[in-house]
Protein backbone atom coordinates (compact mmCIF):
# COMPACT_ATOMS: atom_id res chain seq x y z
CA UNK A 1 0.00 0.00 0.00
CA UNK A 2 2.91 2.14 -0.24
CA UNK A 3 3.20 5.36 -2.56
CA UNK A 4 6.68 5.16 -4.53
CA UNK A 5 7.90 8.23 -5.66
CA UNK A 6 11.25 8.56 -7.63
CA UNK A 7 13.89 11.13 -8.68
CA UNK A 8 15.37 9.91 -11.85
CA UNK A 9 18.67 12.29 -10.95
CA UNK A 10 19.92 12.92 -7.64
CA UNK A 11 23.14 13.56 -7.25
CA UNK A 12 24.55 10.70 -8.62
CA UNK A 13 25.69 11.94 -12.69
CA UNK A 14 27.83 8.76 -13.95
CA UNK A 15 31.28 10.10 -13.63
CA UNK A 16 32.73 8.11 -17.11
CA UNK A 17 29.81 9.90 -19.10
CA UNK A 18 30.80 13.35 -17.04
CA UNK A 19 34.47 12.89 -17.71
CA UNK A 20 33.58 12.02 -22.01
CA UNK A 21 30.69 14.36 -22.26
CA UNK A 22 31.52 17.36 -20.11
CA UNK A 23 28.17 16.58 -17.81
CA UNK A 24 24.44 18.57 -18.06
CA UNK A 25 26.94 21.59 -20.46
CA UNK A 26 26.80 19.08 -23.31
CA UNK A 27 23.80 17.56 -25.44
CA UNK A 28 25.09 14.17 -25.67
CA UNK A 29 24.81 14.25 -21.71
CA UNK A 30 21.42 15.17 -21.92
CA UNK A 31 20.01 12.24 -24.55
CA UNK A 32 21.86 10.17 -22.40
CA UNK A 33 19.74 11.30 -20.01
CA UNK A 34 16.84 11.11 -21.60
CA UNK A 35 16.88 7.77 -22.78
CA UNK A 36 17.75 6.97 -19.04
CA UNK A 37 14.28 8.49 -17.80
CA UNK A 38 12.08 6.80 -21.02
CA UNK A 39 13.76 3.63 -19.88
CA UNK A 40 12.35 3.83 -16.11
CA UNK A 41 9.28 5.19 -16.93
CA UNK A 42 8.82 2.74 -19.73
CA UNK A 43 9.47 -0.14 -17.34
CA UNK A 44 7.59 1.03 -14.01
CA UNK A 45 4.71 3.67 -14.92
CA UNK A 46 2.32 0.62 -13.32
CA UNK A 47 4.01 1.23 -10.10
CA UNK A 48 5.07 4.53 -9.90
CA UNK A 49 3.07 7.28 -10.08
CA UNK A 50 5.38 10.32 -9.12
CA UNK A 51 8.19 11.34 -10.90
CA UNK A 52 10.61 14.08 -10.20
CA UNK A 53 13.22 14.83 -13.11
CA UNK A 54 15.55 16.92 -10.78
CA UNK A 55 16.86 16.61 -7.27
CA UNK A 56 16.36 20.64 -6.06
CA UNK A 57 16.92 21.82 -9.45
CA UNK A 58 17.87 25.31 -8.15
CA UNK A 59 20.61 24.28 -5.20
CA UNK A 60 23.02 23.42 -9.20
CA UNK A 61 24.41 27.30 -7.91
CA UNK A 62 25.91 25.51 -4.41
CA UNK A 63 26.52 22.02 -5.85
CA UNK A 64 27.36 22.22 -9.61
CA UNK A 65 29.51 19.25 -9.50
CA UNK A 66 26.91 16.84 -7.80
CA UNK A 67 24.35 18.05 -10.08
CA UNK A 68 25.31 19.67 -13.04
CA UNK A 69 28.80 17.78 -13.51
CA UNK A 70 30.47 21.50 -13.66
CA UNK A 71 33.32 22.66 -11.58
CA UNK A 72 34.77 26.54 -11.84
CA UNK A 73 38.87 26.62 -13.36
CA UNK A 74 40.45 29.22 -14.43
CA UNK A 75 39.82 31.39 -17.54
CA UNK A 76 36.60 29.44 -17.59
CA UNK A 77 32.79 30.94 -18.49
CA UNK A 78 31.68 29.36 -15.28
CA UNK A 79 27.70 31.09 -16.19
CA UNK A 80 27.78 30.79 -19.29
CA UNK A 81 27.82 26.88 -18.74
CA UNK A 82 26.18 27.01 -15.86
CA UNK A 83 23.38 28.43 -17.49
CA UNK A 84 23.52 26.44 -20.43
CA UNK A 85 23.49 23.28 -18.44
CA UNK A 86 20.24 24.37 -16.66
CA UNK A 87 18.72 25.30 -19.92
CA UNK A 88 19.58 21.88 -20.78
CA UNK A 89 17.65 20.27 -17.77
CA UNK A 90 14.50 22.46 -18.25
CA UNK A 91 14.46 20.58 -21.73
CA UNK A 92 15.06 17.43 -20.55
CA UNK A 93 12.27 17.91 -17.49
CA UNK A 94 10.04 19.03 -20.83
CA UNK A 95 10.94 16.39 -23.06
CA UNK A 96 10.43 13.73 -19.82
CA UNK A 97 6.54 15.25 -19.73
CA UNK A 98 6.12 14.83 -23.05
CA UNK A 99 7.34 10.98 -23.47
CA UNK A 100 5.24 10.24 -20.52
CA UNK A 101 2.14 11.42 -21.64
CA UNK A 102 1.31 8.08 -23.13
CA UNK A 103 0.77 6.78 -19.27
CA UNK A 104 -1.83 9.01 -18.23
CA UNK A 105 -1.30 7.74 -14.63
CA UNK A 106 1.96 9.34 -14.01
CA UNK A 107 2.12 12.93 -12.99
CA UNK A 108 5.61 14.78 -13.39
CA UNK A 109 7.16 17.03 -11.18
CA UNK A 110 10.72 19.23 -11.03
CA UNK A 111 11.93 20.43 -6.77
CA UNK A 112 13.56 23.32 -5.42
CA UNK A 113 15.34 23.44 -2.34
CA UNK A 114 13.27 26.21 -1.04
CA UNK A 115 15.73 28.83 -0.33
CA UNK A 116 13.36 31.95 0.28
CA UNK A 117 14.52 34.95 2.19
CA UNK A 118 13.01 37.71 4.07
CA UNK A 119 14.26 41.13 4.23
CA UNK A 120 16.50 42.00 7.10
CA UNK A 121 14.75 45.53 7.62
CA UNK A 122 11.60 47.19 5.99
CA UNK A 123 14.03 49.75 3.83
CA UNK A 124 13.13 49.22 0.24
CA UNK A 125 16.35 48.07 -0.60
CA UNK A 126 16.48 45.30 1.99
CA UNK A 127 12.94 44.48 0.43
CA UNK A 128 14.15 44.37 -3.14
CA UNK A 129 17.37 42.59 -2.39
CA UNK A 130 15.01 39.73 -0.56
CA UNK A 131 12.48 39.74 -3.73
CA UNK A 132 15.80 39.53 -6.28
CA UNK A 133 16.65 36.74 -4.58
CA UNK A 134 13.81 35.29 -4.44
CA UNK A 135 13.02 35.19 -8.24
CA UNK A 136 16.50 34.19 -8.84
CA UNK A 137 15.21 31.16 -6.75
CA UNK A 138 11.95 31.07 -8.67
CA UNK A 139 13.59 31.30 -12.16
CA UNK A 140 13.45 27.37 -12.25
CA UNK A 141 10.34 26.81 -11.70
CA UNK A 142 9.59 29.67 -13.65
CA UNK A 143 10.34 28.50 -16.78
CA UNK A 144 8.98 24.74 -15.38
CA UNK A 145 5.44 26.11 -14.68
CA UNK A 146 4.93 28.94 -16.85
CA UNK A 147 6.56 27.89 -19.42
CA UNK A 148 8.54 30.55 -20.49
CA UNK A 149 12.03 32.19 -19.27
CA UNK A 150 11.02 35.58 -17.46
CA UNK A 151 11.67 39.03 -18.17
CA UNK A 152 13.88 39.26 -15.22
CA UNK A 153 16.20 36.06 -16.21
CA UNK A 154 16.36 37.77 -19.91
CA UNK A 155 18.06 40.67 -18.49
CA UNK A 156 20.23 39.30 -16.56
CA UNK A 157 21.48 37.27 -18.86
CA UNK A 158 21.95 40.42 -21.22
CA UNK A 159 23.38 42.20 -18.55
CA UNK A 160 25.71 39.36 -17.57
CA UNK A 161 26.80 38.57 -21.19
CA UNK A 162 25.16 34.91 -21.09
CA UNK A 163 24.56 33.82 -24.40
CA UNK A 164 22.03 30.75 -24.42
CA UNK A 165 22.06 28.13 -27.06
CA UNK A 166 18.38 28.06 -27.86
CA UNK A 167 17.44 25.26 -30.48
CA UNK A 168 14.65 25.39 -32.81
CA UNK A 169 11.14 23.88 -31.35
CA UNK A 170 12.41 24.26 -27.40
CA UNK A 171 10.61 27.08 -26.13
CA UNK A 172 7.98 25.79 -27.77
CA UNK A 173 8.48 22.04 -25.89
CA UNK A 174 8.67 24.30 -22.87
CA UNK A 175 5.13 25.90 -22.86
CA UNK A 176 3.80 22.63 -24.50
CA UNK A 177 4.96 20.63 -21.75
CA UNK A 178 4.71 21.97 -17.90
CA UNK A 179 5.15 20.32 -14.94
CA UNK A 180 2.46 18.55 -12.92
CA UNK A 181 3.43 18.92 -9.47
CA UNK A 182 6.52 21.05 -7.56
CA UNK A 183 8.14 19.06 -5.15
CA UNK A 184 10.20 20.85 -2.57
CA UNK A 185 12.99 20.14 0.24
CA UNK A 186 12.36 22.57 3.16
CA UNK A 187 14.30 23.23 6.05
CA UNK A 188 15.54 26.90 6.47
CA UNK A 189 14.35 30.70 5.41
CA UNK A 190 17.66 33.02 4.39
CA UNK A 191 17.65 36.87 5.20
CA UNK A 192 18.75 39.87 2.76
CA UNK A 193 19.56 42.86 3.26
CA UNK A 194 21.38 45.64 0.52
CA UNK A 195 24.60 44.51 1.04
CA UNK A 196 23.78 41.40 -0.37
CA UNK A 197 24.40 39.89 -3.62
CA UNK A 198 22.38 37.62 -6.21
CA UNK A 199 24.28 34.60 -4.80
CA UNK A 200 22.87 32.04 -2.32
CA UNK A 201 25.12 31.74 0.21
CA UNK A 202 25.09 35.78 0.23
CA UNK A 203 23.28 36.18 3.33
CA UNK A 204 23.03 37.87 7.19
CA UNK A 205 21.65 36.32 10.01
CA UNK A 206 17.80 36.74 10.93
CA UNK A 207 18.40 37.90 14.92
CA UNK A 208 14.70 36.62 15.46
CA UNK A 209 15.28 32.49 14.77
CA UNK A 210 16.76 29.75 16.62
CA UNK A 211 19.83 28.14 14.80
CA UNK A 212 20.64 24.53 14.13
CA UNK A 213 24.56 23.69 15.36
CA UNK A 214 25.05 24.44 11.54
CA UNK A 215 23.61 27.61 11.32
CA UNK A 216 20.46 26.64 9.63
CA UNK A 217 17.57 28.92 11.03
CA UNK A 218 14.61 27.03 12.56
CA UNK A 219 11.25 28.80 11.33
CA UNK A 220 8.05 26.68 11.29
CA UNK A 221 6.21 30.23 9.96
CA UNK A 222 8.60 29.86 6.81
CA UNK A 223 7.36 26.99 6.04
CA UNK A 224 3.93 28.58 6.16
CA UNK A 225 5.12 31.30 4.09
CA UNK A 226 7.51 29.47 1.34
CA UNK A 227 3.85 26.83 0.89
CA UNK A 228 1.48 29.72 0.33
CA UNK A 229 4.45 32.07 -1.74
CA UNK A 230 4.48 28.84 -4.16
CA UNK A 231 0.79 27.88 -4.74
CA UNK A 232 -0.01 31.65 -4.94
CA UNK A 233 2.53 31.54 -8.13
CA UNK A 234 1.82 28.81 -9.75
CA UNK A 235 -1.27 27.14 -8.63
CA UNK A 236 0.06 23.53 -9.15
CA UNK A 237 -0.14 20.69 -6.35
CA UNK A 238 2.86 20.68 -3.97
CA UNK A 239 5.01 17.21 -3.12
CA UNK A 240 6.98 18.46 0.27
CA UNK A 241 9.71 15.75 -0.35
CA UNK A 242 12.10 16.54 2.47
CA UNK A 243 11.40 18.02 5.79
CA UNK A 244 13.68 17.74 8.74
CA UNK A 245 16.13 18.65 11.89
CA UNK A 246 19.99 17.55 11.76
CA UNK A 247 21.40 17.52 15.01
CA UNK A 248 23.51 15.95 17.27
CA UNK A 249 21.92 12.84 19.12
CA UNK A 250 23.52 11.09 22.29
CA UNK A 251 22.79 7.87 23.22
CA UNK A 252 21.67 7.59 27.25
CA UNK A 253 21.00 3.96 28.58
CA UNK A 254 20.35 2.66 25.45
CA UNK A 255 17.70 5.20 24.21
CA UNK A 256 17.60 8.19 22.41
CA UNK A 257 15.60 11.17 23.69
CA UNK A 258 14.93 13.45 20.81
CA UNK A 259 12.17 15.54 21.79
CA UNK A 260 13.53 18.58 20.33
CA UNK A 261 12.82 16.33 16.94
CA UNK A 262 9.47 15.62 17.92
CA UNK A 263 9.05 19.59 18.26
CA UNK A 264 10.44 20.34 15.17
CA UNK A 265 8.46 18.38 13.30
CA UNK A 266 5.02 18.76 14.96
CA UNK A 267 5.51 22.54 14.33
CA UNK A 268 6.05 22.32 10.82
CA UNK A 269 3.49 19.61 10.18
CA UNK A 270 1.08 22.50 12.16
CA UNK A 271 2.27 24.71 9.94
CA UNK A 272 1.56 22.62 6.36
CA UNK A 273 -2.08 21.99 7.59
CA UNK A 274 -2.29 26.19 8.19
CA UNK A 275 -1.48 26.53 4.34
CA UNK A 276 -3.76 23.98 3.78
CA UNK A 277 -6.47 25.61 5.23
CA UNK A 278 -5.98 28.29 2.84
CA UNK A 279 -6.15 26.29 -0.26
CA UNK A 280 -3.01 25.33 -0.62
CA UNK A 281 -2.91 21.68 -2.22
CA UNK A 282 -0.51 19.14 -0.91
CA UNK A 283 0.05 15.79 -2.53
CA UNK A 284 2.33 14.34 0.45
CA UNK A 285 4.84 15.33 2.96
CA UNK A 286 8.27 13.07 3.53
CA UNK A 287 10.07 13.88 6.44
CA UNK A 288 13.95 13.45 6.38
CA UNK A 289 14.92 11.11 7.18
CA UNK A 290 13.88 7.69 8.19
CA UNK A 291 17.02 6.73 9.35
CA UNK A 292 20.78 8.28 9.97
CA UNK A 293 22.90 8.79 6.78
CA UNK A 294 25.79 11.15 5.99
CA UNK A 295 24.22 14.23 5.30
CA UNK A 296 24.97 15.30 1.89
CA UNK A 297 25.45 19.09 3.28
CA UNK A 298 28.04 18.48 5.82
CA UNK A 299 29.27 15.07 4.94
CA UNK A 300 29.11 13.71 8.63
CA UNK A 301 26.97 10.98 10.16
CA UNK A 302 27.06 13.26 13.25
CA UNK A 303 24.75 15.67 11.55
CA UNK A 304 21.92 13.26 11.94
CA UNK A 305 18.36 13.38 10.64
CA UNK A 306 17.11 10.09 11.39
CA UNK A 307 13.93 8.75 13.48
CA UNK A 308 16.51 5.78 13.73
CA UNK A 309 19.91 5.79 15.26
CA UNK A 310 22.54 4.05 13.36
CA UNK A 311 25.67 3.24 15.03
CA UNK A 312 28.28 4.88 12.79
CA UNK A 313 30.63 7.91 13.04
CA UNK A 314 31.66 10.53 10.97
CA UNK A 315 34.95 7.78 10.00
CA UNK A 316 32.42 5.06 9.22
CA UNK A 317 33.75 3.52 12.85
CA UNK A 318 31.25 1.67 14.68
CA UNK A 319 28.84 -1.21 15.04
CA UNK A 320 26.02 -0.30 12.48
CA UNK A 321 23.40 -1.33 15.45
CA UNK A 322 20.21 0.31 15.06
CA UNK A 323 17.84 1.90 17.89
CA UNK A 324 14.57 3.84 17.68
CA UNK A 325 14.40 6.82 19.13
CA UNK A 326 11.52 8.30 20.76
CA UNK A 327 10.86 10.28 17.55
CA UNK A 328 10.21 7.10 15.85
CA UNK A 329 7.12 5.48 17.92
CA UNK A 330 5.85 9.87 17.52
CA UNK A 331 5.91 9.40 14.20
CA UNK A 332 4.61 6.57 13.44
CA UNK A 333 1.54 7.52 15.49
CA UNK A 334 0.94 10.71 13.47
CA UNK A 335 1.73 8.61 9.98
CA UNK A 336 -1.32 5.93 10.97
CA UNK A 337 -3.75 8.80 12.27
CA UNK A 338 -2.54 10.47 8.26
CA UNK A 339 -1.19 13.60 10.40
CA UNK A 340 -4.47 14.06 12.91
CA UNK A 341 -2.49 12.98 15.93
CA UNK A 342 0.48 15.48 16.48
CA UNK A 343 0.47 15.17 20.17
CA UNK A 344 4.16 15.11 21.93
CA UNK A 345 4.41 12.09 24.59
Amino acid sequence: GMEPVITISHYELPADLVERTGGWKSREFNEAFIRFAQFAIERWHDQVRYWVVINQINLAELLPFETLGLWESEGQNFWQEYYQAIHHQLVACARVKQFAKAYPDCRIGTMNADMSAYPKTPHPDDVIAAMKHNRMNYFYTDVAFRGHYPGYMLRYFEENEIHLDIREGELQLLDENRMDFFGISYYFTLCKDHTCTLRQESTVDNPYLEKTKWGWAIDPKGFYYSLSQYYDRYEVPIFVLENGLGCHDTVENGEIYDDYRIHYLKEHICEMKNAVLDGVEILGYCMWSPLDIVSASSSQMSKRYGLIYVDLDDRGAGSGKRIKKDSFNWYRQVIASNGENLEEE
